[in-house]
């Protein structure tokens, strides 16, 4: 199996050629001008991924008026990915409307997505893209445990408030325990606006200060 180095957060996403459900497909340029989040599964025909795929498509709407698409990827061949499409549809009642990726391991190589002591299914990964090809987020799984899909959508609501507004999300938000739904004013770019933040509304302090969402 070919593999390179793991790209990072804050790299260009890899330049690939693809085989999907929906034909082929050049990345990160077919997704140019949107942001999209590719996740790999460890195979077809399987009882968590079967899960993950019915969670993502019932959010996928919400996920497109984020103007997110999504693409899935594993070493399965295309049949694979086509016959379990079909199951899905015909067992859970959901048609998947996005594209899965069939890899021979060449592009599980590139992402870094199979564990060299794991044998050579895909581990369950999360990678966010931006509009311009950035990779914004990666994230990692185990094999038995099922992704939190409503997390993917907050946090791609959080990045596009946080590019929007400069701003960064507390905890938990949009429900954190000290500020609720506000946002994280960026830490002062000199002393002068430090010292003007002291005693602030919305500031516990010049480095800690908080505030609404721009709606």
């Amino acid at each position: 199996m070919e593999s390179t180095s793991m790209p990072l957060i804050g790299d260009k996403f890899p330049e690939m050629t693809v085989k999907t459900t929906h034909g082929e497909m050049n990345l990160p340029e077919a997704m140019k001008g949107k942001w999209f989040i590719l996740f790999s599964h460890p195979a077809d025909f399987t009882p968590v991924c079967t899960t993950e795929f019915y969670a993502f498509q019932q959010l996928y709407p919400q996920f497109r008026e984020l103007n997110t698409e999504l693409i899935g990827l594993s070493i399965d061949q295309l049949y694979s990915h086509i016959k379990w499409i079909e199951w899905i549809d015909e067992n859970l009642k959901t048609k998947i409307e996005f594209p899965l990726i069939a890899d021979h391991g060449k592009v599980a190589g590139m992402l870094g997505l199979v564990h060299p002591g794991a044998g050579s299914s895909t581990v369950r990964a999360v990678f966010f893209v931006d509009p311009k090809g950035i990779i914004r987020a990666i994230l990692y799984y185990p094999a038995e445990l099922g992704r939190n899909f409503n997390e993917f959508l907050r946090m791609m609501k959080a990045f596009q408030i946080s590019d929007a507004q400069k701003v960064a999300m507390p905890a938990d938000w949009p429900n954190n325990a000290l500020f609720g739904d506000d946002v994280i004013v960026p830490p002062p770019g000199n002393i002068k606006v430090a010292e003007e933040r002291k005693g602030k509304e919305g500031c516990l302090d010049w480095w800690l200060c908080h505030k609404p969402v721009q709606k």
